[in-house]
């Protein structure tokens, strides 16, 4: 599953575009590696969020192509804040 679409379906990000343009401004690193928005995800990935408060990193625990919203949340685990 691509970056972007994994933000949007794990509620991360609300949006599909705000993903996007997170990931096009390198704002999302994926293992260490800045990543464009159509990069693969799998799970044991580490993903790395910047935003303009602080970092936020989780680490992925399932892919799925849809999701309820209260089972969104078991899709990654933060690390850190």
């Amino acid at each position: 599953m691509r970056i972007d679409k994994f933000l949007k379906v794990s509620r991360i990000l609300k949006r599909r575009t705000l993903a996007q343009e997170a990931a096009a401004g390198g704002r999302v690193k994926i293992n260490g590696k800045t990543v464009k928005p159509s990069h693969d995800v799998k799970v044991g990935d580490v993903v790395e969020l910047g935003f303009n408060s602080g970092t936020v990193k989780i680490e992925i625990l399932a892919v799925k192509e849809t999701v309820r919203k209260e089972e969104a949340e078991n899709l990654y685990r933060v690390i850190v804040e």
